[in-house]
């Protein structure tokens, strides 16, 4: 008798327990950001700020500001909606960081080709490679935290000299300008990463 009268006891106590528990997650759950608005910063075309729901964030831009007509090795960042498809770390750095899409450790031989006559124009390359490229694998922590934005490429396609390699990474002190690139500072990196997915859409508005 005492065994059946703790059993019907404990298991109401126990759903109570999970409804509790499962309440708190989604309660805890970051909400994904649907889409991040990047406009240029007062008095420098070269600086920019990221709206980012409740949070606006300082940023590094091109340093040839914001340009609907990007060109390969104009340095300006491509006035576009973009998505993120994926990223890499640098796990001899940091533990890998949670995110809502594929995160890659960089290795020693991952490169980027940035050779516009290249049939490897704005991919992933392995190192040693022939072709004009840079190297992920850096001395500086620009790429620590790198992800990757589908300006001209799949699915949209990919044209010659519309510009390559531009990535969301981790700025240098200061905010000096950067590529073509968007770059924040490493909280803000980390901020972010959690709240973005592959449905985010990052805004870059002239």
């Amino acid at each position: 008798m005492n065994g059946g009268t703790t059993s019907r006891t404990i298991a109401p106590r126990c759903e109570c327990l999970s409804k509790i528990v499962n309440k708190k997650r989604r309660r805890t759950e970051i909400p994904v950001i649907s889409t991040i608005l990047v406009k240029r910063a007062p008095g420098d075309i070269r600086r920019g700020l990221l709206d980012a729901g409740d949070r606006v964030i300082p940023c590094a831009l091109g340093r040839g500001g914001i340009r609907a007509l990007k060109r390969e090795g104009d340095g300006a960042t491509p006035a576009a909606s973009m998505r993120i498809t994926g990223g890499y770390f640098r796990a001899d750095r940091l533990l890998r960081p949670p995110a809502r899409y594929p995160l890659r450790a960089i290795r020693s031989d991952d490169g980027w080709c940035d050779a516009p006559d290249n049939p490897n124009y704005n991919r992933h390359v392995r190192l040693p490679f022939s072709g004009s490229h840079e190297t992920m694998m850096r001395d500086d922590r620009l790429y620590d935290i790198c992800l990757v934005l589908d300006w001209n490429r799949p699915p949209k396609g990919r044209s010659r000299n519309r510009g390559s390699a531009i990535f969301l990474h981790i700025a240098k002190a200061g905010f000096p300008p950067t590529e073509g690139c968007i770059a924040v500072e490493p909280e803000a990196m980390r901020w972010l990463l959690p709240r973005i997915g592959p449905e985010t859409i990052v805004r870059i508005d002239r």
